[in-house]
C-alpha cells in the first residue's frame, strides 16, 4: 500500500464524536475547496456506521452546496430515516463553520436473490497496456501543474484509455471517456469501504466527456471553471476498490452552464459493479 493511499484511509476513517455524529478531516485539493469525491465518500462511511454490516448500500443521492474548506474539520450528522426489514435508508449533513455544505441519501439492503441481468460490457484496451498518471500527464501538462495532478490523485492507479481533455485542446470529439482504476494497493476486506472508495474514485474524471465534446482542456489548464452539483450512485453487485475497474462515461448533454455526465463503472470480468450520473457547474471563464 502506497502512503497516498493509507493517508486516503485514514480520511475515510471518521472518529465518532457521538451516537450518530461523525468528525472527519480534510487535505488540499488541486482547486481551493475540499474534493467532492472526498466529502461523499466520508458521508457514505457516516451512514455506513449506523447500518448492521450485512447491508451494503445499494444507491446514493447526493447534492454539493457549498465549496468546502480543506482546512476545517467537516461534521457528519446521519438521520436514522428507516429501518426496514430487508431495507436501511439514512440521510447525511456535512457541515462547516456552522453552514451545511453537503446532503446526502444513501439506501441499504441486505443480500438477497432475484432476477439478473446486464448490458454488455463496452470494449476497453488492457489497463496494463497503458501509461500510469506520472507517465502519461508530463506530455500533455506543464511540469508543475502535472507534478500537482499525479500528486492528488496517488492514492489511485488511475489511467485513460485515450487521450484526455487537456491533451486536445482545441479538437472536439465524442463525448466519451474511459479510464481503468484501483487502488494503490492491498485494501481491507470490508465490503462498505470498497464501496467509498469507488465514490471517491467517482467524482475524478466524470466531466470530462463534458469536455471533450467541446475542445476545453478543463481545471487542469483554466480553460473552463466548474463544480459538482449532484451526483447519484446505484451499486449493482459486490467488487473490489483494489483491483481493476473500467469506468465508461459519456455526457448526454450541456445547456445553461452545467453539464451532465453518465458512467457504468465495470469490473475486468465484465460484470456491471456500478451506475453514476453527476451534474456540474461548466462554465467558460469572462474574458
Amino acid at each position: 500500500m502506497n502512503d497516498a493511499l493509507r493517508s486516503l484511509l485514514d480520511l475515510l476513517d471518521l472518529e465518532r464524536i457521538e451516537q450518530d455524529i461523525f468528525r472527519g478531516q480534510s487535505r488540499a485539493a488541486l482547486v481551493p475547496r475540499v474534493f467532492g469525491g472526498q466529502v461523499a465518500a466520508q458521508a457514505l462511511v457516516a451512514a455506513g456506521r449506523t447500518v448492521p454490516a450485512d447491508r451494503p448500500p445499494h444507491s446514493l443521492h447526493a447534492y454539493f452546496l457549498r465549496p468546502g474548506d480543506p482546512g476545517a474539520p467537516i461534521v457528519y450528522t446521519v438521520d436514522r430515516i428507516r429501518d426496514g426489514r430487508s431495507f436501511t435508508t439514512r440521510r447525511v449533513v456535512a457541515v462547516q463553520h456552522g453552514q451545511p455544505i453537503f446532503h446526502l441519501s444513501a439506501s441499504f439492503q441486505e443480500y438477497e436473490e432475484g432476477l439478473d441481468h446486464q448490458t454488455d460490457m463496452p470494449a476497453a484496451p488492457d489497463p496494463e497496456s497503458l501509461p500510469t498518471a506520472a507517465e502519461m500527464l508530463p506530455r500533455h501538462l506543464p511540469a508543475d501543474i502535472a507534478e500537482r495532478l499525479v500528486e492528488a490523485r496517488a492514492a489511485v492507479d488511475l489511467r485513460y484509455a485515450d487521450t484526455p481533455p487537456w491533451g486536445t485542446v482545441g479538437q472536439p470529439r465524442a463525448p466519451r471517456s474511459q479510464v481503468w482504476f484501483k487502488a494503490g494497493g492491498k485494501v481491507a476486506d470490508e465490503p462498505l469501504l470498497h464501496v467509498c472508495l469507488a465514490t471517491y474514485v467517482s467524482d475524478m474524471t466524470l466531466l470530462d466527456s463534458v469536455l471533450l465534446a467541446h475542445g476545453r482542456g478543463g481545471w487542469a489548464v483554466g480553460d473552463v471553471v466548474g463544480a459538482s452539483l449532484d451526483h447519484a450512485m446505484w451499486f449493482h453487485r459486490p467488487f473490489r476498490a483494489d483491483e481493476w475497474l473500467l469506468y465508461d462515461q459519456e455526457s448526454p448533454s450541456a445547456s445553461g452552464g452545467r453539464g451532465l455526465g453518465q458512467a457504468r463503472i465495470w469490473t475486468q470480468h465484465g460484470q456491471l459493479a456500478v451506475s453514476v450520473i453527476q451534474e456540474g457547474v461548466v462554465r467558460v471563464p469572462r474574458g
